[in-house]
């Protein structure tokens, strides 16, 4: 793992929540976009030395919307930049962790992410976010 690359917050919306953290907070928007792989719209804010990620439902059968309706909108996970996902996946796998998916998926910003199941994490879903092709 090489750093926290974001913090994903669980909302209901992004329309009726962005202001706190724009207005009241003053963290700066810096995008919003779709992740149909997700099923969420996301809205990233620079807090200075992290990111947060705001999590929207785009419908009600997704993860994020199921998070929701079980334990209401808050933290939803944590993810640590990474390089190589595959390989890091691998290891994982290699020392008992559960991931959520067999492959990395689209994620927000071009990035590939794969998720840690809670279950091996000590209750925390984790992330692995891989930058590192982004553009390619």
């Amino acid at each position: 793992m090489q750093q926290v690359d974001h913090v994903g917050i669980a909302v209901k919306s992004i329309d009726d929540t962005l202001g706190y953290y724009v207005h009241t907070l003053g963290l700066t928007l810096l995008a919003i976009e779709e992740v149909e792989s997700q099923k969420v719209r996301v809205a990233f804010l620079d807090a200075g030395n992290i990111k947060l990620e705001l999590l929207e439902p785009l419908g009600g059968d997704g993860p994020v919307a199921k998070f929701i309706e079980k334990r209401g909108e808050g933290v939803h996970h944590i993810a640590f930049g990474v390089t190589d996902i595959r390989t890091r996946m691998h290891d994982l796998r290699e020392k008992g962790v559960q991931l959520l998916q067999d492959e990395p998926k689209n994620g927000a910003g071009g990035a590939e992410v794969a998720f840690l199941h809670p279950k091996s994490s000590f209750g925390v879903l984790y992330e692995l976010c891989d930058k590192s092709r982004k553009g390619e």
